[in-house]
């Protein structure tokens, strides 16, 4: 056992509550309190409802009014002393000097977590403020779990259970957590990681933190069998031992992503108005992660493209890579980012050369690695060759194929046909996923397009359809080929790849 490790466990903290996450995560009766009669209402309370309903929840749903009514055919209840039935869950959305008294009614029934999305409490900056959240914190400590207040709350595909506003995410669940400050930030990664692939287990909105917060969360995370990667948006801390300890902790049994806002002047300044926590400097933070084991990215693209790095490829470190495409141009670039990232991109032996020269078009083409196929037009079969070959090389671990389907567009156009009958996409995919299953090294796609004007709608959608043939195959797809690079060093460093 190394050194570090043994600090860390000497200083991890294990005073946390006893915690039912299952009736949390998985509620089987949601309360929602500050629901409106009005259909037609933009109150968080009213929103949540429509979410909850349009995710098909399968639960039971009690919307919670002091005026009742109905509806969406619902009983309103008057307080949730008046719900007929036990509660596992509740969203609290009402003003912030009435979420005192809603959590001490959800505490009187049992009821195991509630989520406060209502804002007015610490970030506000005053003593008010500060102690409508000191009254929530000394409720919690009662015997209830407490997500926010100031937060988007909770998203869980499997349990039909979505952040505010979140009716369109998706049902598909996958290995990814997500735990993060802000609201705005879950609600853009859960749309990104639909886009890109990206699956998830659950994603925590904690918001100010009052109580749940992001150490406790990582030590339920790390031991969670429902995910394999944690990926965090953090803008400040109020215990940074404990963090640290945590984290290490959580870092040492699976990958950890961490996306560290409030590193500048101006975001620190950002932060402690935002959710009433402390920044940090950007070389404490870096040092930190780094000791931690943790994985450090700096947007929230390249958080979620090592997500989908993480999430899709098999647990390894990989040294050597080929990559395949059309143009030298990518071929130059690909070994100057590789080199960048401590990536070995390595001329195959000449009688590969050969072999996979003998099906790529002349004059033109090169085949040394990175293999340049000269033609964008090279068909799927001899794409499924070419990969095949440079699969041969015990060296290459892994495969990158770069497609420039947009060149498909002229094509299309001579034939009067749409692109999406022009490209081969559907046989290039499934080349891709045979090439794969018979050589047992990973592919990853990257699909540039730098057409994005509205006369070229029809590239869009010829990529997002190749995007979504290719993820379900099981092949992450890349927009750029710098940022599957990337994303491919983020698993080396982890799992101690990397090239010095």
């Amino acid at each position: 056992m190394s050194n570090k490790t043994k600090e860390t466990r000497r200083i991890r903290k294990t005073d946390y509550p006893t915690t039912d996450y299952e009736r949390i995560f998985h509620p089987k009766a949601i309360a929602i309190l500050g629901v409106s009669a009005d259909e037609n209402g933009v109150g968080f309370g009213t929103g949540m409802l429509r979410a909850t309903m349009a995710m098909g929840y399968e639960g039971t749903i009690y919307p919670v009014n002091p005026k009742g009514g109905t509806i969406y055919g619902l009983e309103i209840y008057r307080s949730v002393e008046d719900i007929p039935g036990p509660v596992d869950f509740a969203v609290i959305a009402v003003n912030a000097r009435y979420v005192p008294e809603s959590l001490e009614t959800c505490l009187k029934i049992g009821v195991a977590g509630v989520e406060i999305l209502s804002s007015g409490f610490s970030e506000l900056g005053t003593e008010e403020g500060k102690e409508l959240e000191r009254r929530i914190q000394d409720i919690a400590a009662r015997g209830i779990r407490v997500v926010g207040p100031n937060c988007f709350g909770i998203y869980c595909p499997a349990s039909g259970i979505t952040l505010l506003p979140g009716p369109d995410l998706s049902r598909e669940t996958g290995p990814v957590a997500f735990v993060a400050q802000s609201g705005g930030m879950s609600i853009d990664f859960a749309h990104a990681g639909k886009w890109l692939g990206v699956r998830f287990s659950k994603m925590i909105s904690f918001g100010n933190g009052a109580d749940l917060r992001e150490a406790e969360l990582l030590r339920y995370l790390a031991d969670d069998p429902e995910t394999r990667v944690i990926s965090m948006y953090i803008e400040g801390i109020k215990d940074g031992e404990r963090f640290f300890s945590e984290l290490a902790a959580a870092a040492s049994k699976k990958p950890v992503i961490v996306y560290k806002g409030g590193l500048s002047a101006a975001g620190a300044r950002s932060v402690a108005s935002h959710t009433a926590s402390m920044g940090g400097s950007r070389v404490i933070w870096q040092s930190i992660l780094r000791q931690a084991g943790a994985v450090q990215v700096n947007d929230t693209e390249e958080m979620a493209q090592a997500n989908l790095a993480f999430a899709m490829l098999p647990p390894k470190a990989f040294r050597g890579i080929s990559i395949v495409g059309g143009g030298g141009a990518i071929g130059v670039t690909a070994c100057d980012t590789a080199e960048t990232y401590g990536i070995e991109i390595p001329a195959l032996p000449p009688e590969l050369q050969e072999r996979i020269g003998s099906v790529l078009p002349k004059p033109g083409s090169s085949a040394i690695n990175p293999i340049d196929v000269a033609n964008p037009f090279v068909g799927p079969q001899a794409l499924k060759e070419v990969l095949l070959g440079a699969a041969q090389d015990e060296r290459i671990e892994l495969q990158i194929i770069v497609s420039l389907l947009f060149h498909y567009k002229g094509l299309a156009r001579a034939f009067g046909i749409p692109i999406t009958e022009a490209a081969p996409y559907k046989e290039l995919t499934q080349c891709v996923r045979d090439v794969i299953d018979q050589t047992g090294k990973p592919v990853i796609a990257v699909l540039p397009n730098m057409t994005r004007g509205t006369e070229s709608m029809d590239i869009t959608e010829l990529i997002a359809l190749t995007r979504q043939e290719y993820l379900s195959r099981g092949i992450p797809v890349f927009d750029e080929l710098h940022d599957a690079i990337r994303a491919i060093s983020h698993v080396n460093n982890y799992y101690g790849g990397k090239i010095k």
